[in-house]
């Protein structure tokens, strides 16, 4: 039932590749992407990558937590992405592609700061991967929505053999 659904929002790089791993989740009921957690209301894909709007290209994803838990979803998030990388996830550079893991529910947050204990035992670097409640969050445009479905060659800095 859609009522038993959570939602979490999950920042790591280009929208379009997090969103796919994402989807093909078992559990994962939805997908969309969007920006989150800047400082102007409703920006364009221009403006988050030419302005400073602060936001960063998220996926918020509804899932189902009697199939799949908080913590199993955050590890696979943690597969996709370098945790350590400031503002860098693959080829793309900037703010708007940093790491991120924005919550709607206080209880979440000691659940996901177990699993950062453990990544970061994996890593010497500090992971600098935020961990803020979601502020806000802005759906993108449509050709954004689904990309890798529609255009299947696209551009993709993700492995997903990693499910």
């Amino acid at each position: 039932m859609s009522s038993d659904l959570k939602d979490i929002y999950y920042a790591g790089g280009c929208f379009w590749g997090v969103e796919k791993y994402f989807s093909l989740i078992p559990g994962v009921n939805d997908t969309t992407v969007g920006y989150a957690n800047g400082k102007t209301e409703n920006p364009s894909y221009e403006d988050v990558c030419k302005k400073d709007t602060g936001h960063a290209e998220t996926v918020h994803v509804r899932y189902d937590p009697g199939v799949i838990s908080l913590s199993a979803l955050t590890e696979h998030f943690f597969r996709i992405i370098d945790p350590t990388s400031l503002n860098k996830q693959g080829g793309d550079t900037g703010t708007q592609y940093r790491t991120g893991i924005y919550c709607v529910e206080d209880g979440d947050f000691g659940v996901i700061k177990e699993v950062v204990a453990e990544v970061q035992k994996k890593y010497e670097a500090p992971v600098v991967t935020e961990l803020e409640p979601l502020l806000n969050f802005y759906i993108a445009e449509e050709y954004h929505q689904d990309y890798l479905v529609k255009n299947p060659n696209g551009y993709c800095h993700i492995n997903f053999d990693k499910i």
